[in-house]
């Protein structure tokens, strides 16, 4: 492996001569294997080989955290003392990022004990019910599950037990947040997730009753914001936009185009995997995130172009199935927040500041309001964007301006 990140004999046998050469060489062909360029292989090379040495390590050898912490820390110092004349932090936080990595992928590195959490066991008993007798998604059991724990860790929540909790601990937790800033949406989301923790604890005689239905939320009226998303015309430019031969753009005008013409959410398209798409028959597969099961749908022209260019001129080659893979080392698939922040970006460049969401979820929405332009029916809407019920396509009805200048033009005397 030293032979292909270095050129000179002497560097060669320099490195391979080193401490730990199997155990350096193993974790370099990991990483190149993830898609490192040589210069980052290099850059790891020189780290690794200077904690084997001043860490005077061997096969046996197990560290601990602090211990990279410390190694890496008097490694800048000399380090600055004997020629290096700027700031040590960047070379101190890449040593310490370095070894760690390092001695994570040999299985060599010692986890610091968890801190205990409280009312682990309670926690755990409650994410069991929401999977097994609630039958939630994994996203919801996910999102209640972070939500009720850092409830419960939250040391400014004074009870010893859940059955001393009392509602005025759930009301303070619940002001703290909205002191940040967040917005009603969220606390209510906090609420819900909360509301049915307690619930659960109730039925198992946990604390005392009364809590979940004495929790308050914030009042959201029912369809009180009309879904905000950009104008056609500006999904239009979007597409414009990342209509170039940047690899970058290649990659990300198939994203946008899954998010705008299909109206997908952001889980589905990080959930795509290459065997998702049927080239024989043009067709594309996605795993619906709430109602847990798979969709077909016809893969247009224009968007089966779009990712074929990709698959064929961007895409690494890596032995990750997922479809889209990132375009920098290390090389994985892209996570909803990528997605995310991909979206945002490019809406932000062009000037698009929609009111509500930034995101992926503005393209699905503007993807609705197209088609409701187009004169489908909700049921058809509906089904297209996966609703599980008309009722949460209904609210698209209320931005139909076109038939509601139509029912306001409507002349009722035609018909007596």
């Amino acid at each position: 492996m030293f032979e292909q990140i270095f050129k000179l004999p002497s560097a060669i046998a320099r490195h391979r001569e080193g401490p730990l050469a199997k155990e350096r060489a193993n974790y370099l062909a990991h990483l190149a294997s993830r898609g490192a360029s040589r210069s980052l292989l290099r850059q790891a090379e020189f780290y690794m080989l200077a904690a084997a040495r001043r860490m005077k390590l061997d096969e046996t050898s197990r560290l601990a955290p602090e211990q990279i912490v410390a190694a890496a820390r008097s490694w800048a110092n000399r380090r600055q003392r004997k020629s290096y004349t700027g700031s040590i932090s960047g070379p101190k936080e890449k040593f310490e990022s370095v070894v760690t990595a390092w001695f994570g992928f040999l299985g060599h590195l010692q986890s610091p004990e968890p801190a205990p959490e409280r009312f682990a066991a309670r926690a755990q008993d409650f994410e069991q019910c929401m999977r097994n007798e609630r039958g939630l998604s994994e996203e919801t059991i996910r999102q209640y599950r972070q939500i009720v724990r850092k409830f419960l860790s939250n040391s400014a929540v004074r009870f010893a037990t859940l059955r001393a909790l009392q509602v005025r601990d759930v009301e303070n937790y619940l002001i703290r947040i909205g002191v940040r800033g967040c917005t009603r949406v969220y606390i209510r989301f906090h609420v819900s997730a909360l509301r049915a923790f307690f619930r659960h604890a109730e039925r198992r005689g946990w604390c005392a009753g009364g809590i979940a239905a004495a929790t308050p939320a914030p009042r959201i009226y029912r369809h009180e914001g009309l879904p905000s998303g950009p104008s056609w015309p500006e999904v239009q430019r979007l597409l414009t936009a990342a209509r170039t031969n940047h690899p970058t753009d290649i990659r990300d005008r198939a994203i946008l185009m899954l998010f705008a013409v299909y109206g997908f959410r952001s889980g589905e398209v990080s959930r795509l995997r290459l065997d998702d798409i049927d080239w024989q028959h043009a067709f594309i597969s996605i795993t619906r995130s709430k109602q847990r099961c798979v969709h077909r749908y016809p893969l247009l022209q224009s968007v089966g172009e779009a990712i074929l260019r990709y698959l064929s001129e961007v895409r690494p080659r890596v032995r990750d199935r997922a479809l889209f893979i990132t375009a920098r080392f290390p090389l994985q698939p892209l996570s909803k927040y990528a997605l995310w922040q991909i979206v945002s970006r490019r809406l932000q460049k062009l000037g698009v500041d929609p009111p509500q969401h930034r995101g992926p979820h503005c393209l699905r929405h503007a993807c609705a309001t197209h088609l409701l332009a187009e004169r489908l029916s909700l049921k058809e809407i509906g089904d297209h964007l996966g609703h599980r019920s008309t009722e949460a396509t209904r609210i698209y009805a209320k931005v139909d301006v076109a038939g509601l200048r139509e029912v306001g033009n409507f002349d009722l005397e035609d018909l007596l």
